[in-house]
């Protein structure tokens, strides 16, 4: 590829990557050192977005001792997620990529478009146990551009003793129409419904999109009827007050806060609140978002892949493999994705996790029914999409567009 051409590619998907990098998964944010590619060829670089890991961390332990096994030195650079992709498209003009890349799945499509990143047929990267809908969030173009080193998603967690007060089985909870039901007879004993994270931002696409998907629509046509009818659900809980007028500027975290003061029955979330949900006082369980018409919807995916970044010296990819099939294998995804909090991306470990903590069986079934927000082969598409529908959901749950012409909007401003 002609330089120029390729420098004219990564930046236009720098805009992007600015939009969808560091979202409403449980991504970790934080300061962090750049790095360059070391000269020695006995040195490998990871750039990954932990910094709350540091050196003495069992990840960076782990990144040591899969070097060790590559016969090479790792030399790692952890960055926030927004950070990490912008320094990614950087060092890609500059040919100085790291040799290793662990990215928020969403902006793999996005490197991989911009020329950024090998495919797992260039680099042998065997990816023949990932859960295919999670993989599916790492490929554009017919083509795999890496390896899920674990997922996110969301659910539904519920307060027991407030279900118990308002005489609900959650057993029942089958549908919208039943969880609605429940929702209007919590409300009936004096308690709060449900609370969820409606901001404007990529956070409130990433909530609503269970719902969304739920539905039966597709991010392609916004304006369906069946995307009108998620949004309506959501529009009439406010309207009944099963959930609070504040959604509209809650982000994840402060909808957690409010569920944590034990006065709602449910809180849409995910997997990173887990060890909060323990600290919260009360008796709580976890259900996938149910569908529309039954059944667990398709909650989006959050996570990270591990990718080998295109190298001027393709000689490296070898060990490059080496040191992902090492840090992707059965044995060590365990470890790390209990670290994490994710669920892993394979059956076999996911039985693994169950095993040792049946808490994650709802986790590994919401993962399990999860999708990717670029899958659909939607790439670098759906930023546009995305902010179009928190928009949408903005407009109609605010009341100042019916949730019918709100879509309608979107889908037109799509176009």
């Amino acid at each position: 590829m002609h330089s120029s051409v390729r420098r004219l590619r990564l930046t236009a998907a720098t805009v992007t990557v600015l939009a969808v990098a560091g979202t409403a998964t449980a991504c970790s944010s934080g300061a962090g050192g750049t790095g360059t590619k070391a000269a020695d060829s006995g040195t490998y670089t990871i750039w990954d977005p932990y910094p709350q890991f540091d050196k003495s961390s069992a990840w960076a332990k782990l990144l040591d001792a899969c070097g060790t096994k590559a016969g090479v030195k790792i030399k790692r650079t952890a960055l926030d997620t927004s950070d990490l992709a912008n320094k990614a498209l950087l060092a890609a003009q500059q040919d100085n990529s790291a040799d290793v890349l662990i990215v928020d799945n969403p902006v793999v499509s996005t490197l991989a478009e911009a020329g950024v990143l090998t495919t797992t047929e260039d680099n042998k990267l065997d990816t023949s146990k990932v859960n295919t809908n999670l993989l599916a969030a790492g490929q554009s173009g017919g083509k795999t551009y890496g390896m899920p080193i674990g997922a996110n998603t969301l659910a539904l967690y519920y307060n027991k003793a407030v279900l118990k007060q308002a005489g609900v089985d959650i057993a029942s909870l089958k549908d919208w129409k039943s969880l609605t039901a429940a929702l209007a007879k919590v409300k009936k004993a004096g308690k709060k419904g449900i609370t969820f994270s409606a901001i404007g931002t990529e956070e409130g696409t990433f909530q609503f999109l269970p719902w969304y998907w739920g539905s039966g629509a597709q991010l392609t046509a916004l304006d369906s009827d069946k995307a009108v009818s998620a949004l309506t659900l959501w529009k009439d809980w406010l309207k009944s007050g099963y959930a609070p007028n504040s959604v509209l500027n809650n982000t994840q975290t402060t909808s957690w806060q409010e569920f944590a003061t034990g006065d709602y029955a449910f809180s849409e979330n995910g997997t990173w609140q887990l060890a909060n949900a323990k600290k919260a006082g009360f008796d709580y369980g976890v259900i996938p978002v149910p569908a529309a018409a039954g059944g667990n919807a398709a909650a989006p995916t959050g996570g990270e892949f591990v990718t080998i970044p295109v190298q001027g010296k393709t000689d490296r990819y070898a060990t490059s493999q080496k040191i992902v099939t090492c840090l992707t294998s059965t044995d060590n995804l365990l470890n790390t994705d209990t670290t994490l909090s994710y669920v892993a991306p394979t059956t076999e470990v996911q039985d693994k996790q169950v095993a040792a903590n049946a808490e994650l069986k709802p986790w590994v079934d919401a993962v399990k029914a999860a999708k990717g927000r670029t899958s659909d082969d939607l790439g670098t598409k759906y930023p546009k999409i995305s902010e179009q529908l928190w928009k949408a959901v903005q407009s109609a749950l605010s009341g100042s567009k019916s949730p019918k012409d709100a879509l309608s909007a979107a889908q037109s401003a799509v176009k």
